[in-house]
């Protein structure tokens, strides 16, 4: 009997695995790390091998662990994280490390592109203005700086692409990963052949465009083998982390919003029109013939991960005679701080920083301290900071009338129940929270199920498997309270930008 389906998530700090039925409750998951690699300032990179080590050991893993014939799993699904260039030679060998969404190598690419070509005739197509996070320019840095490495490609793939070629032997590119690369056509969905050519990408390094739940092909023996898969599976092209979170989440229909609480924080506006701004980010949906109007910052639940690695050495310490973890001691923390952090305010850019400002030399900021601030101020700034770059975004949608009116809470940021509320009183919206550490996986595997008929429509597939766990009101007194904060915010960046920018992001 084939009642189960199969979630992948190349995540940025893991993949996680999921199989879940056909009601959306998870019958087995798995996650496995890999690293990321820092070679060089404003560089992040991952080598995709590794991600494909990781899956195999995570499926196994969890099918071996949880009794699972793997001849029930009626099809997969994949989702990936964004603007990855993955370079592969005909034989599918990985060329090079990939740099991944938080690299900045390629600005001056980015300025020289968008002086020759111009700005505007490049967002027109593209719907997104080009900045050195996405693919598009970091295809041209092989081709300026990696030469040796350019001549032998023969396809560039996107993170859930890989994957999927890895399983079945098949290139494609999913439309909802298309918004990476600038010769994507956002209104049609087509590769815009004349910009190709303007940008220097040859057609032929890109794949064939699939919709989501497409299915590409099918498990190889070798793919198989490795993994511990059935040969025959269907493969869906699968998604962005971003859109399959969405879908995850239940937000299929115009003005429903997802909120991401992963690595990266932000949000996706479900819209049934094209609308676009420089400031923002537009890709397609997983769900056909809808677009999702997003805001990413590179500071979301990894600013609260790399404060525990860097000043979490006592609640390590003493989690066993706690009883909680460091992460929750850290909640506690902040939840004892008074809200607004007593002026305490914290920019997230830790990377540089993407929508709205797209700013690679933005850098973190802590500001407000004095004699009186505690850890637990810290820790709560940190997430209030989150929270503003969170608003930043929703008030530019709001002024192209996208207005979100609740948001759908994913990621591990979204077990948080105080940064949560954070949240919904900085924005000032209640926000929901579904099963929000398995929303992307499902997703996922949602597009599998769509694709080999388990579900007749996504209209099903979101009405039988997601659940509303939790809700948070925005409680208005807090809101007022922030408004200040929140300016200074705002006022911070300004202030300080041309320094960042004279310092070259050091």
């Amino acid at each position: 009997m084939k009642d189960l389906l199969l979630g992948i998530d190349i995540g940025t700090s893991a993949c996680k695995v999921a199989v879940f039925d056909l009601e959306g409750k998870v019958a087995a998951s798995r996650s496995q790390s890999y690293p990321t690699y820092y070679p060089h300032p404003g560089w992040a990179e991952q080598n995709p091998d590794e991600w494909w080590e990781a899956v195999c050991k995570a499926v196994k893993s969890m099918l071996n662990e949880a009794r699972i014939e793997a001849g029930r799993i009626a099809g997969i699904g994949i989702d990936g994280q964004s603007w990855s260039a993955i370079p592969i030679d005909q034989s599918g060998r990985v060329l090079a490390n990939t740099p991944i969404w938080m690299d900045t190598r390629a600005e001056a690419i980015c300025r020289n592109l968008n002086e020759r070509i111009g700005r505007e005739t490049i967002f027109n197509v593209a719907g997104n203005s080009l900045q050195p996070a996405y693919t598009t320019a970091k295809i041209l840095w092989y081709q300026q700086e990696r030469p040796e490495v350019y001549k032998q490609i023969y396809k560039i793939l996107q993170s859930n692409a890989f994957i999927v070629y890895r399983l079945t032997g098949e290139c494609s590119h999913d439309r909802s990963q298309g918004y990476g690369m600038h010769c994507f056509d956002m209104r049609t969905g087509e590769w815009d052949i004349q910009l190709c050519e303007q940008l220097g990408i040859p057609i032929s390094m890109l794949s064939r465009l699939y919709a989501c739940h497409e299915v590409v092909g099918t498990v190889s023996k070798a793919a198989a083998k490795a993994c511990g898969l059935n040969e025959g599976t269907p493969v869906a092209a699968g998604g962005l982390d971003a859109a399959c979170g969405t879908l995850g989440a239940g937000v299929i229909r115009a003005g429903e919003t997802q909120e991401q609480g992963g690595q990266a924080g932000g949000m996706s506006i479900c819209i049934e029109e094209y609308r676009a701004d420089p400031k923002l980010i537009l890709s397609y949906h997983a769900v056909p013939d809808k677009w999702l109007l997003q805001g990413g910052t590179t500071g979301g639940g990894g600013v609260l991960r790399w404060l525990e690695e860097q000043f979490g050495e006592y609640e390590r310490h003493v989690s066993a005679e706690q009883g909680m973890t460091s992460l929750d001691q850290f909640n506690r923390l902040a939840e004892a701080a008074p809200a607004g952090s007593d002026g305490v305010v914290f920019l997230p850019y830790m990377a540089g920083e993407r929508s709205p400002v797209w700013d690679a030399s933005a850098k973190g900021v802590l500001y407000g301290l004095d004699f009186k601030k505690t850890k637990g101020h810290v820790i709560r700034a940190a997430m209030e900071g989150v929270a503003f770059s969170l608003k930043h975004n929703l008030d530019v949608a709001e002024s192209l009338g996208a207005e979100a009116f609740e948001l759908s809470a994913v990621g591990g940021a979204a077990n948080s129940p105080v940064w949560t509320q954070i949240k919904s009183d900085i924005t000032g919206k209640p926000i929901k929270v579904p099963s929000s550490d398995t929303a992307t996986t499902l997703g996922a595997a949602i597009l599998g199920g769509v694709g080999v008929g388990l579900y007749k429509n996504f209209e099903e597939a979101v009405q039988k498997t997601v659940r509303i766990t939790r809700v948070y009101e925005p409680d208005m007194e807090n809101h007022k309270i922030y408004h200040q904060n929140y300016e200074t915010y705002l006022a911070l960046y300004e202030n300080l930008r041309l320094l960042m920018k004279k310092n070259g992001g050091r």
